[in-house]
């Protein structure tokens, strides 16, 4: 099974290009479920959301989309005394796991997480806390992509979350590796210029994919899911709407291993 959704669906800058200009806001997810079975929710990266919260997205949806919930920068950048971040996050999660809409919660790292053994301590940690609830691992720092990580990965059941980003120096190589029952696979854009510089976060996503781009992939993908029992697929490039651009022609070019609406 593949899913293909984007990284985020409340942007302003989608409306004329993606949502029709009339559309209310708390409309919007209805509309990006009439269009897309996945999407990788990213503000619970900056607040820890509620199970209130989640519930509303789980009945605007209408259960027709699979979730994939970023961790909160407590859990993956700051990792001090955060064991109490751990148990409302996982608290909030219920009513997605209740509907078997939960695909997975994705732990993305700082470049600055080195591949260390403390660090990999603290993967294991991390596994424990959320218990069985399906984990993606997103390494930002090369020195992670070596077999001991996906050794490490696989004892902890944890899925490797494949990248495509600027071939820069010290960043991750466009692999596809599955490490558990999960597969799954970003697309942050390749504008390296303005990755490392920018005056706001979005311009680092600022980017659009040509076919050929998303075709060195589409192999890739299908591998994926000879290997798995899922692959989730977002397109992190959301500025000016390229993200729902790049998943619908990714979406062509994995017809017939992608499944109609």
């Amino acid at each position: 099974m593949i899913l293909i959704g984007t990284s985020g669906f409340h942007y302003a800058d989608w409306v004329g290009a993606f949502y029709p200009p009339a559309l209310p806001k708390d409309e919007w997810l209805a509309y990006y479920s009439q269009h897309f079975r996945a999407c990788e929710l990213n503000f619970s990266y900056y607040r820890v959301p509620t199970a209130q919260t989640l519930a509303r997205m789980l009945e605007q949806s209408e259960g027709r989309v699979t979730f994939a919930v970023k961790a909160h920068q407590e859990m993956t950048h700051e990792r001090g005394d955060n064991a109490a971040v751990f148990t409302a996050f996982i608290e909030a999660l219920k009513p997605l796991r209740e509907a078997a809409v939960l695909g997975c919660v994705l732990a993305q790292f700082p470049f600055s997480f080195h591949a260390t053994r403390a660090n990999s301590e603290y993967l294991e940690r991390f596994r424990e806390r959320m218990g069985e609830i399906p984990l993606v691992i997103e390494f930002r720092n090369h020195r992670w992509v070596r077999e001991a990580t996906f050794a490490l990965l696989k004892r902890l059941n944890c899925g490797f979350c494949c990248v495509d980003e600027p071939r820069l120096d010290g960043l991750l190589p466009p692999l596809a590796v599955a490490t558990s029952d999960i597969g799954y696979v970003r697309f942050h854009g390749r504008n390296q210029e303005k990755w490392w510089q920018h005056d706001t976060p979005e311009e680092r996503y600022s980017y659009q994919y040509v076919d050929a781009e998303l075709q060195e992939w589409t192999p890739k993908i299908q591998t994926l899911q000879t290997n798995t029992h899922a692959v989730y697929v977002f397109m992190n490039n959301h500025p000016q709407g390229h993200a729902v651009d790049n998943a619908k022609q990714l979406e062509r070019l994995l017809t017939p291993s992608y499944p109609e609406l």
